[in-house]
């Protein structure tokens, strides 16, 4: 009976293991790693609530928009930085 549970054991430790090491690759080596070596975040730096500095930025058609311009209504500014390429 006792080498039944170990051998129980033994099958769910691997398999768990199995699982771990599945989830990592699907995520990818600089994910499971990246977040926690390249995060750059400094304690302090934006609050929740705290206002946006002032950047300027360049529209789709080509404009220069200040940040604080677009701010003046009352619907939020949505800023998503990434390539669609």
């Amino acid at each position: 009976m006792k080498k039944v549970i170990l051998w129980i054991g033994a099958a769910v430790l691997l398999a768990a293991i199995g699982f771990a090491t599945f989830i990592v690759l699907k995520m990818g080596p600089r994910n499971a790693w990246g977040m926690l070596r390249y995060d750059t975040r400094k304690e302090g730096d934006l609050v929740v609530g705290q206002l946006a500095p002032d950047v300027v930025l360049t529209a789709l058609d080509g404009t220069r928009v200040r940040l604080h311009e677009r701010m003046q209504g009352e619907k939020p500014v949505v800023l998503i930085f990434g390539s669609y390429t």
